[in-house]
């Protein structure tokens, strides 16, 4: 069975099947119609949607939702995601499960509201203070934008942090075809939580706690300023040191627990395409084209931004001498690229007037 579907629906739909009790945003093109259809749909299923006064509120009232024992999320675009900056460091700092969508859009600034970007690749990682990790999927279709909003719950579970879906406007906003078999399901954990007992926010360690929800048991304590395991401000170093690693580790010594690609190798080819999000439709375009005129190539969509997928682009430059890596913007991803593949010539394909790029223009650079 087949539907026509825009990104959008698929992200409500992934949010609610996930548990999503609770959502928060304020109107922002082009991810307005995502709070519509919370607004819409979350109520039937005995949630709560609401638009804020502004962005930082809705973000603020999210926060405060998970800590009562709401599964939430919210949604916005590059603007937004300015606003949400400060609160992004609290949801960091007191280990908040949050799930926030960025629908991208072209900037800077105002920009133009309705027209594709990828813009804020790099802003995502790191828009608030301190550089400590995030965690950012990438959806390329429809149905990756289902199952990795599901995904997104479950990691901001499994780690206590803020996740990031990645999506742009042709993505959100464009309707398509899908088969309802894409689809596919995520099984999202139940958040472990603590009743009772002193109320620890951390471990220093890299495992991660059951959080203590307001109302239940003891009092509980949260703040955004260094503290100890009690949450009890200090500028005691050891302490410091210990709850910053902490929140460090928790990520990057389980980063094989994040790491997602789509991976269409060909031994033989001496040149890989790797494109995240909407660029991933051309990606995949050109590598079929390539082969289908008898010449290999390799393809890898990235679906987790951050913490970057080292390992899988490691195993998929093995044996190439050319990467090609579209991007709608000034070559943020190629970067990243660059820095993990080190001698292996990187060439970058980077659009910012508003179009998508064609298979046509990377097989062109591909030559």
């Amino acid at each position: 069975m087949r539907e026509f579907i825009d990104g959008t629906t698929a992200i409500v739909r992934g949010a609610l099947d996930a548990g999503c009790s609770f959502f928060a945003g304020y109107p922002i093109t082009p991810a307005s119609g995502i709070l519509m259809q919370m607004m819409r749909d979350l109520p039937k299923t005995g949630g709560v949607a609401m638009q804020g006064e502004d962005e930082i509120a809705s973000i603020g009232m999210c926060i405060g939702a998970t800590l009562s024992g709401a599964r939430a999320m919210t949604a916005t675009s590059g603007p937004g995601i300015s606003l949400y900056s400060e609160s992004i460091g609290l949801a960091i700092m007191g280990e908040v499960p949050l799930v926030i969508v960025d629908v991208q859009r072209m900037g800077p600034s105002t920009g133009a509201a309705t027209t594709v970007s990828q813009g804020d690749v790099q802003f995502i990682r790191w828009g608030t203070g301190g550089g400590f990790p995030v965690i950012a999927l990438s959806p390329s279709t429809v149905a990756e934008s289902y199952w990795l909003t599901a995904k997104a719950f479950d990691l901001a579970e499994r780690f206590r942090c803020p996740v990031f879906l990645v999506t742009d406007k042709e993505l959100a906003m464009s309707l398509t075809t899908v088969d309802v078999s894409a689809y596919g399901e995520v099984s999202v954990r139940d958040r472990e939580t603590a009743v009772g007992g002193p109320p620890h926010t951390y471990q220093p360690s890299d495992q991660v706690t059951a959080l203590h929800e307001y109302g239940q048991g003891e009092p509980v304590r949260f703040t955004g300023s260094t503290h100890d395991e009690n949450a009890y401000i200090t500028k005691s170093p050891p302490v410091v040191n210990a709850l910053n690693r902490h929140l460090i580790d928790k990520i990057e010594e389980h980063r094989d627990e994040v790491e997602l690609v789509d991976a269409d190798l060909d031994p033989s080819a001496d040149t890989l395409v790797i494109g995240y999000g909407v660029t991933g439709g051309a990606v995949r375009a050109a590598v079929s084209t390539s082969r289908a005129a008898g010449t290999p190539l390799s393809g890898l969509v990235v679906q987790s931004l951050w913490p970057i997928p080292e390992t899988a682009i490691g195993e998929a430059v093995q044996g190439v001498t050319r990467i090609v890596v579209p991007e709608l913007n000034v070559g943020l991803y190629r970067r990243e690229i660059e820095r993990i593949v080190g001698d292996i010539d990187v060439i970058g394909i980077e659009q910012i007037d508003g179009d998508l790029i064609s298979p046509e223009q990377v097989l062109e650079v591909i030559g």
